[in-house]
């Protein structure tokens, strides 16, 4: 019976926690986002409309995607972008900022492209493909990657460069990854496959 109970509780505790945990920061962020126009439709209806102001939040950022996505809209904002850099202390803080924030976006072409699976002497990391590029020697040409490896949380990390070659790219997609480093490894599947069916890198179970 105790052993029954002690069961039910820690799988209860393990299914309720990360609900409620989660629950809690959309009402967290709900009430920021909310709270930004709230104050300005207060004085205009004279009441308080709970929502509306994220509606509001929502609507503005699909202008401004919309705007941004159109030709003329992406020339001022590239030049807009171009004024805030040259801020002396904004824009330190804007450009790291925002370089690591469109490195997410699936649509940005600096971002983070997919997974790598990069071995470094006895033992694996995995880490993201940010470039391709080529170098040129005496032994001829070599085609050669850098690979993002989060060291702390994903806004701290190492760069590694090595040949393509070295490297073995699972089958895992750019979401998933973050998912694996924010759970600290625990969402890796069982068995990682090997994404290029060319390559001569074999499929890792772990």
């Amino acid at each position: 019976m105790l052993q029954w109970v002690r069961r039910s509780f820690i799988a209860g505790f393990f299914v309720t926690v990360p609900l409620f945990i989660t629950v809690s920061a959309f009402i967290w962020l709900f009430g920021i986002v909310d709270g930004l126009t709230d104050s300005f439709y207060q004085r205009q209806l004279g009441r308080q409309v709970p929502g509306l102001g994220i509606l509001t939040t929502t609507v503005g950022l699909l202008l401004v995607g919309t705007f941004a996505t159109n030709v003329i809209g992406k020339r001022l904002l590239q030049r807009l972008d171009g004024y805030l850099l040259k801020v002396p202390v904004f824009g330190t803080i804007y450009a790291p900022v925002k370089q690591l924030v469109v490195a997410f976006s699936p649509d940005n072409e600096s971002g983070f492209k997919r997974v790598v699976l990069v071995r470094q002497a006895d033992r694996y990391a995995l880490g993201f493909l940010t470039k391709e590029f080529s170098t040129e020697s005496e032994q001829g040409r070599a085609e050669m990657i850098a690979v993002y490896v989060p060291t702390n949380h994903l806004y701290l990390g190492d760069i590694i460069i090595c040949e393509r070659r070295a490297v073995s790219f699972p089958d895992i997609s750019v979401e998933e990854g973050l998912r694996i480093f924010l759970t600290g490894g625990m969402a890796l599947p069982s068995t990682v496959r090997n994404a290029e069916a060319d390559a001569s890198a074999p499929d890792f179970r772990v």
